[in-house]
């Protein structure tokens, strides 16, 4: 594996000033093993197991990977509830919760992907019981999980979706590999492709992945403000590259990596985190080639699959908002079926 095989999304530099500053900080990933040759974890088919939040966009850039990897059959998953667990709840609050039986305030009704826990076979109730019996205190998602070993394989993203693209034939891909996308390629003669998805991988985690985090919970307005800046103004370079040559991705005419973490934010931008993260300076339909390259990415097999919007709206507004969810925009029309409407990016 390559130099940026091990990934440490966060910056941590002064993390505690930043903290009592009013910048959110993400929590670094413990777990942090590799499938394949040479390690602890062989590539087999359905030995792997994931745990995920459809409403957490780190787990979005997991199960789009699965999906566009053609691996849905031979990497089981299961779902969680999008809100966490309340102050009634017997062991703790704002923990992640398998309950397929709960009710979603958005819809009135239980959410269908929702699942119990089928991976470690104790059908655990929390997340957190997964993580004590490997005694951490950790509670976060993903999970990527070996079910002969009944142990934690990773918790961090970037690293999973790194490990399931090049091991992605050993573990049964569904897709030839002329069909599925190679999102990390290696070798020397893509080591320029590789120096340009790792900077496109920098600038989208710290100004638009995270950065929408820094924006809606950051608790200064300078802080918040910075944050907001930082993420128009990364939106509107990225705009400018789509709009250069008219490449259909980001690195030029073929999804990559870099893709799959641009979008999860992206697909969230309108309906949630305009409102929710205070991100109002613009829709992403404002921004015609992003609009266009959303819609791309949406329209490719098995994407569509890969998230659920209801679960999303109702994790981010579900508890903060007084178990209120909002049920716009409706115009021009519903979320997300616009994202099967290209033609609607602003001229």
């Amino acid at each position: 594996m390559t130099k940026s095989d091990i990934l440490s999304d966060e910056n941590r530099k002064n993390d505690k000033i930043r903290s009592v500053e009013g910048e959110f900080i993400r929590g670094i990933s413990k777990f942090r093993h590799k499938l394949g040759k040479g390690s602890n974890f062989p590539s087999e088919p359905n030995r792997y197991h994931l745990f995920i939040a459809l409403n957490c966009p780190w787990c979005h850039r997991v199960t789009l990977a699965r999906n566009t990897l053609g691996l849905e059959k031979s990497i089981t998953m299961d779902i969680v509830f999008p809100n966490r667990t309340g102050e009634e709840d017997p062991i703790a609050q704002g923990l992640w919760e398998f309950n397929p039986d709960r009710i979603a305030t958005l819809t009135g009704e239980i959410l269908p992907e929702c699942t119990r826990d089928t991976g470690t076979g104790n059908n655990y109730r929390l997340v957190k019981q997964i993580y004590e019996a490997e005694e951490s205190n950790e509670t976060s998602l993903p999970i990527l999980y070996d079910k002969i070993q009944k142990t934690i394989v990773s918790n961090e993203s970037s690293e999973i979706l790194r490990m399931l693209n090049q091991e992605a034939s050993f573990l049964d891909s569904s897709l030839s590999n002329k069909v599925r996308p190679n999102l990390y390629p290696l070798g020397k003669i893509n080591a320029k492709l590789r120096d340009t998805i790792d900077a496109f991988n920098h600038q989208i985690y710290e100004n638009i992945n995270n950065g929408a985090y820094r924006a809606g919970f950051s608790s200064n307005q300078e802080v918040y403000a910075r944050a907001f800046s930082n993420y128009f103004d990364t939106l509107g370079e990225l705009e400018n590259i789509l709009n250069s040559d008219g490449r259909p991705f980001l690195t030029g005419d073929n999804l990559t990596e870099a893709d799959l973490r641009l979008f999860p934010t992206l697909f969230r931008h309108d309906p949630i985190y305009f409102l929710r993260m205070k991100l109002n300076g613009a829709r992403i339909l404002d921004f015609p080639n992003l609009w266009r390259w959303l819609c791309r990415v949406y329209a490719m097999p098995r994407v569509a699959e890969s998230n659920s919007l209801i679960h999303c709206q109702q994790g981010y507004f579900g508890r903060s908002w007084n178990n209120v969810v909002p049920l716009g925009p409706l115009l021009p029309m519903r979320y997300p079926e616009i994202y099967e409407h290209p033609e609607l990016a602003i001229k």
